[in-house]
């Protein structure tokens, strides 16, 4: 079942959005969008071609698919089609047209608390028990939602939202169009410690969070301020839930990081970049540009070359992967004996890395 869309379309004005071909039942009503297995005659859905999926498209009821030219030969004759190259992208248009985004009214809620000497632009609009501090500055057509701190000499740019429940700590800087989820943390100390005689001393952070344009940042993640650098994100950044950014990270243009994945203090991620779910990324290394990590993969040196990379046991029967983890603790031996015998026969192998 379908959230009801709040801006409706007959399937011609939305072939019309999207520059397509408009296909016969050109005046049927699209009231929402949902997936091919629960799509009605009323929804809109989106078919890739993947034949993973060919069985529940040839048996859609929806009234309306986006789709490439192999996944129109796989619908039902009847159901209309929006056939372009790249469905996912036209399908993301097209919700954007069906559900557009409600704006609430320039203004400050009577419950806010602004500092004096702070700047907010009138077009802004800052909701319920919103905080900001002394020097901050939040520019045109802002959006801070309810509950969020804004600490002093922050800087957030044009048409940034927080959507509510967010925390930005002194001095951080949060460019234009900006998407911030509930529950992000931005400019906490990050864990800079020092031994003094067996004791844990705590080392005074003092750098910032720089934060590009036309960044995401999903709910529950949190971003470290420098200890002495800035941690930066770069523009085109998107970020998941629940990702840990620690102390002095850059994280290049444009790259994506699913949730649950943690950037130890001053690794460095190239632009173009992709860490999937459950990444980790030990402290002062650094990725290329285009590099691409599968998840749950733990990255323990630099990577200098483009390309997929991955590590981590697949899922296994327990009893095997007992087995092959007693085998595993065996391998250095089992190494130096092949060597050995590798020597007794004569050969001159080629042991490459491929790091």
């Amino acid at each position: 079942m379908s959230i009801q869309a709040t801006s409706t379309a007959t399937v011609a004005e939305l072939a019309e959005v999207v520059g397509a071909s408009v296909p016969a039942d050109s005046q049927r009503v699209i009231t929402g969008a949902a997936s091919l297995a629960s799509a009605g005659d009323r929804d809109v859905a989106y078919y890739d071609g993947d034949r993973k999926s060919a069985g529940t498209a040839s048996n859609t009821g929806a009234g309306l698919v986006v789709t490439n030219e192999t996944g129109q030969a796989q619908l039902p004759a009847d159901v209309p089609a929006l056939v372009v190259d790249e469905p996912r992208l036209v399908f993301a248009r097209l919700l954007e047209r069906l559900y557009p985004r409600q704006r609430p009214e320039p203004g400050i809620h009577e419950t806010a608390v602004i500092a004096a000497d702070a700047e907010v632009d009138p077009s802004a609009r800052l909701g319920a028990h919103v905080t900001v501090g002394g020097g901050s500055r939040i520019a045109a057509d802002v959006e801070v939602g309810p509950g969020c701190l804004i600490g002093e000499n922050v800087s957030i740019g044009v048409g940034t939202r927080l959507i509510g429940r967010v925390t930005v700590l002194a001095d951080t800087v949060i460019g234009a169009r900006c998407v911030i989820q509930p529950g992000v943390v931005i400019g906490s100390d990050g864990f800079g410690l020092a031994l003094d005689k067996g004791a844990w001393r705590r080392v005074p952070q003092v750098g910032r969070v720089v934060i590009g344009n036309d960044v995401d940042i999903g709910a529950n993640t949190t971003i470290d301020r420098g200890a002495l650098d800035d941690t930066v994100i770069d523009d085109g950044v998107k970020l998941d839930n629940l990702i840990q950014i620690a102390h002095n990270v850059r994280v290049g243009a444009h790259s994506a990081i699913a949730g649950c994945a943690g950037l130890a203090g001053s690794s460095v991620v190239g632009r173009h970049c992709t860490l999937g779910g459950g990444v980790g990324l030990a402290g002062h290394l650094t990725l290329a540009d285009h590099v691409h990590v599968t998840g749950m993969s733990m990255v323990t040196r630099s990577i200098h070359r483009p390309g997929v990379y991955s590590a981590g046991t697949p899922l296994d029967t327990n009893e095997r992967w007992h087995r092959n983890a007693a085998r595993f603790k065996q391998l250095d031996r089992l190494v130096r004996r092949v060597r050995q015998l590798e020597k007794q026969l004569g050969d001159t192998p080629t042991h490459e890395d491929d790091s």
